[in-house]
């Protein structure tokens, strides 16, 4: 893997992260310079809409943590060097375990991105969040229901 793919899947496992320990405000500066795509809006939206669109969906327990585990595989990185720019395409998992669901997995998905280098630093320039192929037992994960 090159030293730029290496720094890209390093963004995402990162993403993963801040999500799952419930920072949603450290996440939403991860694309503070990206758009994104949401299943739950029209339009491409900024890091403060999903900001707000994470605190309004994303139920956070007492501990502070949506109680999830967000595995990211497969990752498909593409570089373009010579105009700092590249793709990535890769799969999400997410597994919960709280009070009320036994551990399991609630979610799969696909994330499809691109990134921007800019300094020497690669950065999210967009994210298509609107893939969630698979659903299970949200119930305590979101506080919105998720159309069929």
């Amino acid at each position: 893997m090159t030293h730029s793919a290496t720094q890209i899947t390093n963004l995402l496992y990162r993403y993963a992260e801040l999500m799952d320990a419930g920072d949603l405000t450290a996440v939403a500066a991860m694309f503070r310079h990206a758009k994104m795509k949401s299943g739950a809006a029209d339009g491409l939206l900024g890091h403060e809409e999903m900001l707000d669109q994470w605190h309004r969906f994303v139920k956070i327990h007492p501990c502070g943590t949506p109680r999830t585990k967000h595995v990211v595989t497969n990752p498909i990185v593409e570089v373009n060097e010579a105009a700092d720019t590249a793709t990535c395409r890769s799969y999400y998992t997410v597994l919960q375990a709280t009070d009320v669901v036994p551990l399991q997995v609630i979610a799969a998905g696909r994330y499809h991105d691109r990134f921007e280098r800019v300094d020497g630093s690669w950065r999210f320039a967009f994210r298509d969040y609107s893939m969630l192929d698979l659903k299970g037992d949200l119930s305590d994960h979101l506080l919105v229901a998720v159309p069929a």
